[in-house]
């Protein structure tokens, strides 16, 4: 959802991946119905796992709960939401944790484009 937001609203302005530490086989369905409700088509998807070539790649890396799993780089900069896990939870919980991922990635944008483009994984 993060990075559906982020490409939604940031455009070609900042390159984002998106991976996670533990990826599931396929995106949440409730996460898809969700993003939809707001124009958002996250269902073409496929999860991907973080790498340490992807992070070394980035230059800001926004991590939600993978803890120790995920690589880290000195000089970089790191982020860690702490958001609700949307698994196993129907489109009516679900919104709230992206409604919530929305209002972290404006900020993310806000403080991200006086600079130039960034290359930003997205882990979740």
């Amino acid at each position: 959802m993060a990075a559906g937001w982020l490409r939604e609203l940031a455009g070609d302005r900042i390159e984002v991946r998106s991976a996670g530490s533990a990826p599931a086989d396929s995106i949440n369905p409730a996460a898809v119905e969700a993003m939809a409700e707001v124009g958002i088509e996250i269902s073409h998807q496929k999860p991907k796992i973080l790498t340490p070539e992807s992070v070394q790649a980035s230059d800001v890396v926004i991590t939600m709960g993978c803890g120790d799993a995920c690589p880290y780089y000195p000089g970089k900069r790191y982020e860690d939401w702490k958001l609700e896990d949307p698994a196993g939870k129907g489109v009516a919980e679900v919104r709230s944790v992206r409604d919530e991922i929305r209002t972290r990635i404006e900020e993310l944008i806000g403080s991200l484009l006086s600079r130039e483009p960034l290359d930003i994984p997205v882990q979740g």
